[in-house]
């Protein structure tokens, strides 16, 4: 087991690596710059710009050097200094922006998470042990409207329903007076107060989707002989379902781990562009609008570099949670 966690954690050099090089390339794809976008809308705006200006920006930008060199300072300097660049759009360094919205989107998220694992995994292992009762077919229908509607549109139905029935407007993660003011006690508990809505939206579809992987996996679990034995030498319905067809049935989930961590980072983007949240997702997509480079290619990055680390956890908890995976050679010991 060791030996194999550390031929996987050494295989994320090369993997990051070729990663860094493919979203450097992906960013680079898209016709002109973000200085040919700036350009664009100054004279959209009428304001007319000079060649010796476009020049000694092209310049400033470092747009004037080839691909390669560009790739290798970027790179260069994150793995020397932690400098991520300088966003072209906001003018600062990439890192300050992403330290000003990761927190709010670790907090959005992991409270999702949570949420979709503790309801989704129960509701999931209920409905499998009481096939075809009421509630059952209840929480199935459930399963099935939360798995079709997406996440952007339930929060445009929620904002929509909120202000035409009770006159709420439930957009932001803050009160008006709060959106500019520095982080207090008082600022926390305003967000607590708000913070409930976009964690149901952001939670439904994950929680449907759990409660039907889960009713899936363990009937398929509780149909097997090894059941059936237990059953017959006396064990306990309640000790049988944890010892043995819980903990293999959740296996298909521990291996989804490993975009856990990735979505931690970024949150759910749409949802937080319609609710009007500040987390890395709207950051991403407005820096994706701008053919902000630096910025884009860092948060790209970063998301890809978190799923490689989160397939690797995936993998341990996989062979924690059943023994009879075994890594390296077939039939080794």
């Amino acid at each position: 087991m060791a030996g194999y966690v550390i031929r996987r954690f050494l295989s994320l050099i090369p993997l990051l690596f070729i990663l860094s090089i493919v979203v450097f390339i992906i960013i680079e794809l898209p016709p002109g710059d973000f200085l040919t976008v700036y350009i664009e809308q100054l004279k959209s705006s009428g304001v007319l710009i000079s060649e010796e200006e476009i020049a000694r920006l092209v310049k400033q930008y470092a747009l004037d050097k080839p691909l390669h060199i560009r790739y290798i300072t970027w790179i260069k300097n994150i793995i020397l200094h932690g400098d991520f660049g300088r966003s072209f759009r906001w003018n600062r360094p990439v890192v300050e922006l992403i330290k000003e919205r990761v927190a709010l989107s670790a907090v959005i998220s992991l409270f999702s998470i949570v949420f979709v694992w503790i309801i989704g995994v129960s509701i999931g292992i209920y409905s499998a042990v009481k096939q075809y009762s009421m509630f059952d077919y209840i929480f199935t229908f459930i399963g099935f409207i939360g798995v079709s509607i997406p996440g952007f549109l339930l929060a445009l139905l929620i904002i929509w329903f909120a202000y035409t029935k009770f006159d709420i407007y439930i957009s932001g993660l803050f009160s008006q007076q709060f959106v500019d003011a520095p982080w207090s006690l008082a600022k926390v508990l305003d967000m607590l107060k708000h913070i409930w809505v976009p964690v149901i939206i952001i939670a439904v579809s994950g929680i449907a989707g759990n409660i039907r992987t889960m009713r899936a996996n363990l009937l398929d679990e509780l149909r097997k002989p090894y059941v059936t034995v237990a059953r017959a030498k006396g064990l306990s319905e309640t000790r049988l379902l944890i010892k043995y067809p819980i903990r293999i049935a959740v296996n298909p989930m521990i291996s989804t781990i490993g975009w856990t961590l990735p979505a931690i980072f970024s949150g759910e983007s749409l949802a937080s562009i319609i609710l009007n949240l500040p987390t890395i997702g709207p950051l991403l997509m407005q820096a994706l609008l701008a053919q902000d480079m630096y910025l884009a290619g860092s948060l790209i990055l970063i998301m890809g570099a978190l799923t490689l680390v989160g397939t690797l956890i995936s993998d341990i908890l996989l062979a924690w949670a059943d023994p009879r995976i075994r890594y390296g050679n077939t039939g080794g010991k």
